[in-house]
Parts: C-alpha cells; structure tokens; sequence
C-alpha cells in the first residue's frame, strides 16, 4: 500500500469562560472597555504586544515547546468595541520555529462584556496546521490532544491575568479618572 506523501492536516481547539464579580465602580467598567489600548495591554503580556493601528495589534504568543520543536505563533489581532462589548478576533497569523509552515492558520473569537455584576466573557481560540515533518511518527490524536491541552493552557493564562492584571489596571483607571458630575457630562 503506498502512503500519500501529502501533510495531514491537525486541528484542535479550546474555549474558556469568565464570570468575573466586581465589588467597586461596577457602574464603570462599560467606559473602562472603551480603552482598547489599555484593556488589550491589561489581558495580555505588554511586552509582547505592539500597537499596529488604532484597534489593531501584533501579539507574540509564549514560545510553546511542542515535542522537541519549540514555536513561537504571531498573531494580529482586530478590536472593537460593539453593543457595549470588548470583541477580539484574529486577523492574521504565523508560525515561527517550524520552518515553512504556510498552512498554519489561527483562528480568535473572544468578547469582554460589562454586566452589573461585573465582567462576563468567551474566549474560542482554534489552530489548524499540517503535521511538521519532524513530527510524522507520532499519531495525530497524540498531537492534536497535545494542541488542544497547549490552547487551553493559553486560554487559562489570559484569564489570569484577566482576574488580576486587568482588574487592577481597572482599579488604577477609576483612580487616574475620576468620575465626571452630571454638569460635567452635558457640558
């Protein structure tokens, strides 16, 4: 029997939720998603995150060793704000550290919404990419289970930092910004 010397194609997906409770300012936070640049820095890692445009940025996602091959995904992600939520999803995307890799593809569905009892969020992060060459002995399941486990150990990584970072950046806003009075808001 011969084998077709095409790349199998691997696929794998994770998903999280956030119901995250806010004690203070609740009242705020719709106002505080508008800062696309501050809450996009808040929930990811600063460093590793260039503004490319207004409502537009470059994150390198953490090296990730898969096996004996260490890659570094690149991603562009688009921001908006609509219906008074945060929404990101991924506009572009590439795979470092594999070499050529052109059917990588990356795909981000995530929301941030305000809720008076503080914030509520979904985020779907999905990779479809060819088996690399120096990864063909080992079976698909084993490495899709193994992408799955690396997408969902993002996925707890950014809501961390959601439930830390982004609610004392929250904090430290309500503090810079005071509220307006009512005269103030109608001027």
């Amino acid at each position: 029997m011969m084998r077709d010397n095409q790349a199998m194609s691997l696929a794998f997906q994770a998903s999280q939720q956030l119901d995250l409770p806010v004690r203070r300012n609740v009242e705020r936070l719709n106002s505080y998603l508008l800062e696309q640049e501050r809450v996009v820095g808040a929930m990811l890692d600063p460093k590793k995150l260039t503004l490319l445009a207004p409502g537009r940025f470059r994150y390198t996602v953490t090296s990730l060793q898969v096996f004996q091959l260490k890659v570094n995904p690149v991603v562009c992600i688009q921001v908006e704000n609509a219906n008074e939520k945060l929404k990101m999803c991924a506009t572009d995307s590439q795979l470092e550290g594999l070499g050529l890799v052109d059917d990588f593809e990356l795909s981000l569905d995530a929301t941030l919404e305000a809720t008076p009892r503080g914030l509520e969020g979904e985020a779907i992060l999905s990779v479809t990419v060819s088996q690399p060459p120096l990864l063909r002995l080992i079976p698909p399941k084993v490495l899709e289970s193994t992408g799955q486990s690396i997408l969902n150990g993002i996925l707890v990584g950014i809501k961390a930092r959601v439930g830390q970072q982004l609610i004392a950046d929250f904090r430290k806003w309500c503090d810079e910004s005071p509220e307006l009075s009512i005269s103030e808001e109608l001027g």
